[in-house]
């Protein structure tokens, strides 16, 4: 008994994360090197980024006539900064293993950096052997070098920032995140709800004002050009993707697929997702609904009570919340192409514990999850399991944090008891 009790402990007890993660790690180290070395490279976008960001050192700062052999640049502007020093670094391109190189260690980097969010939320143990088994991660990083990998790194940079409170930094690193690639504006929800409760109106507005210098810094050398062009191919929100390359909407017919009436019905559901976790868990550290939490926005609530919901934002809050937006953005997304799984992979074991599953069933989903990404072309009967995974994610941790803090008594109720306790 003492020994299945030690056992527990070990898979239990967050403490023993600290010492769980550099093993991993070094064990994900290895498999890294053996994954360069002996599974081939797949050629998908790389030679695209590389004649797209060649046009850009060549002196094009038009952003409609940049074009690649997959078509336009599509992609803000911090994505042709990264791939042009990678093209630098790596002859132009052509030394495929040196950026492979590159990309294990930004692999084991952005690693690093989630275990550490998850020690800082507490989560146990049991989890983190999920971080380092993904076949589908390893190949988008490794084999793939696509730039979402730098765009999951830029988020959760950000996530371990504000989790330390360090909002300046997290703030920077999330708005990069984005002008490497629009996918972290799914995100964008849940990280201006932290910061509006983190901190004074002053000082979330400051955040926010930050988060735009840093896109049109960076978009600068193309805006004077051609700014709605620069807008247009960055940011095209109109962008259609193609029924063939669908991972998680395959078990839907091609004509429904394309209709505008699936793409309003996917908008509405993410609209109602974003209400109602907003209603009922994102802004439980400052006890009020909506309608009054926005009426704070120009009637801010006393300093006191401010503290007092800042201190609520916690490191297991800060990253429930932020995964959870993401996640319900995935969800309603009208397409998904294999390299998303990059936002998903290392946000299910986190967002699964949270739902309050048992060890057995995390493992179970995840597993399940892992088969239908590494479906292709992905079938019905694969699509049909990624929508099901994610939607047992974004339920599971809306029913699973149900009674993390509670205590919803009315703001000045409890700002009374407060002052009163510090009286």
């Amino acid at each position: 008994m003492e020994l299945y009790n030690k056992a527990v402990d070990l898979a239990r007890n967050p403490v023993h994360a600290r010492w769980l993660s550099p093993l991993l790690l070094a064990a994900d180290a290895c498999l890294c090197a053996l994954i360069i070395f002996k599974i081939p490279y797949t050629e998908i976008d790389w030679e695209a980024y590389m004649q797209q960001v060649s046009q850009y050192l060549n002196g094009e700062r038009d952003y409609a006539l940049i074009k690649g052999g997959t078509g336009p640049l599509v992609y803000p502007a911090a994505h042709v900064y990264i791939y042009s020093i990678l093209y630098k670094l790596t002859d132009g391109g052509k030394n495929i293993l040196l950026a492979q190189a590159i990309f294990a260690w930004l692999y084991l980097g952005t690693l690093t950096v989630v275990m550490a969010c998850y020690r800082m939320a507490q989560a146990p143990p049991y989890v983190f052997p999920l971080l380092i088994l993904s076949k589908r991660l390893h190949s988008i990083f490794l084999l793939r070098l696509f730039n979402d990998c730098f765009a999951v790194g830029f988020l959760f940079v950000a996530i371990y920032a504000y989790q330390h409170r360090i909002w300046t930094v997290g703030s920077v690193a999330y708005s990069f995140g984005v002008g490497t690639k629009m996918s972290l504006l799914l995100a964008g929800p849940a990280v201006g709800i932290v910061l509006l409760q983190a901190l004074l109106l002053r000082r979330a507005l400051n955040a926010a004002f930050l988060m735009a210098q840093v896109q049109i810094t960076i978009a600068w050398p193309f805006i004077p050009v051609n700014p709605i062009g620069y807008l247009s191919r960055a940011f095209e929100f109109s962008r259609q993707f193609l029924y063939k390359w669908t991972v998680n909407w395959r078990f839907v017919d091609e004509k429904m697929f394309l209709s505008q009436e699936f793409a309003v019905a996917l908008a509405t559901a993410n609209l109602g997702f974003l209400a109602l976790f907003a209603a009922t868990r994102w802004l439980r550290p400052s006890r009020r609904s909506i309608p009054e939490f926005i009426t704070t926005l120009w009637k801010p609530p006393a300093i006191l009570m401010q503290q007092q919901t800042s201190l609520r934002v916690t490191p297991s809050f800060v990253m429930t919340t932020i995964l959870s937006s993401m996640m319900i953005g995935l969800l309603c997304a009208r397409s998904l192409h294999y390299q998303f799984y990059s936002y998903i992979a290392w946000s299910t074991p986190f967002l699964l514990w949270r739902s309050g599953l048992h060890p057995f069933a995390i493992y179970a989903i995840w597993a399940a999850q892992e088969w239908a990404w590494n479906i292709y072309p992905s079938t019905d009967t694969s699509s049909v399991v990624v929508v099901g995974c994610l939607s047992i994610q974004v339920l599971g941790v809306w029913w699973g944090t149900r009674k993390d803090d509670v205590d919803m008594s009315p703001p000045a109720d409890r700002g009374n008891r407060h002052h009163k306790h510090i009286q």
